[in-house]
């Protein structure tokens, strides 16, 4: 079998894997090992599916990695003998500004450069566009996510966690109006952001695509790109064991 691996460190166990495998970037899967940094990374190079590890240094990194480097043998068996299956996880959100579009795995966020930002949004009918809000939302700006993202940064805003591939989230941050709820939208709807006062930053995935103008907008929907994951039955985490283990990692103990 033909591998690719992402890692953000050298960790001993990759020179195991490397004699297991044939290592290559047109791998059939690709390995991320490391924490929900090494999985994005992933997940941004590689179009197949992905098996995420975690390094093992800590309790809560890598969210969606039933696995960690100490179950490298276990690892090693079941892909040799095809024992795994893979799952859609979601679809990438699709942002398109100026013409361009760029792929999302974590989230796509318009913020404030200096104090707020004000903005309004829209719906996408065709070719035109109906407004969502009869006003113009202010704070710090907007989050959009899907599945995978919904349980880093929307969720430390205080957006919800998402279960199905076929849903985005739009969450406003320190919003300042009338209405502040995060808002579900289907796989089949486009969504537009026009910036009506104040410069802002849009990027995704920590990434900068451009900062903008009042005037300026951008298009986000769910692309036809999949992020699929590898799982093995007898490993598969469930959402409550991940929270778990992510809430008891940042626990403080007592002395």
């Amino acid at each position: 079998m033909k591998v690719k691996i992402v890692s953000m460190e050298d960790f001993p166990e990759i020179d195991r894997l490397k004699e297991e495998f044939e290592v290559s970037n047109k791998g059939e899967i690709c390995m991320a090992i490391g924490g929900d940094g090494a999985f994005v990374k992933a997940a941004r190079e590689f179009d197949g599916p992905i098996l995420p590890i975690r390094s093992g240094k800590a309790l809560s990194s890598g969210f969606y990695s039933d696995l960690s480097l100490d179950d490298v043998n276990f690892i090693i068996d079941n892909l040799k003998a095809k024992r795994y299956t893979i799952e859609r996880l979601e679809n990438k959100i699709e942002i398109t500004h100026k013409g361009k579009k760029y792929y999302a795995v974590n989230e796509t966020t318009l913020k404030n450069i200096h104090t707020e930002v004000n903005f309004k949004v829209y719906q996408v009918n065709g070719d035109g566009r109906e407004e969502i809000y009869p006003y113009i939302m202010g704070g710090d700006g907007i989050l959009i996510t899907g599945v995978t993202g919904s349980t880093a940064y929307n969720k430390s805003a205080g957006g919800p966690i998402i279960l199905s591939p076929n849903v985005f989230c739009l969450t406003f941050l320190n919003a300042d109006g009338p209405y502040k709820n995060p808002i579900v939208v289907d796989a089949n709807k486009v969504i537009e952001i026009e910036l009506a006062k104040y410069n802002g930053v849009l990027d995704y995935d920590g990434m900068r695509i451009a900062e903008l103008k009042p005037g300026d907008s951008f298009r986000v929907r769910l692309s036809d790109k999949e992020l699929r994951i590898i799982r093995f039955k007898d490993k598969k985490e469930s959402l409550a064991t991940k929270l778990d283990r992510i809430i008891t990692s940042r626990m403080v103990k007592e002395l």
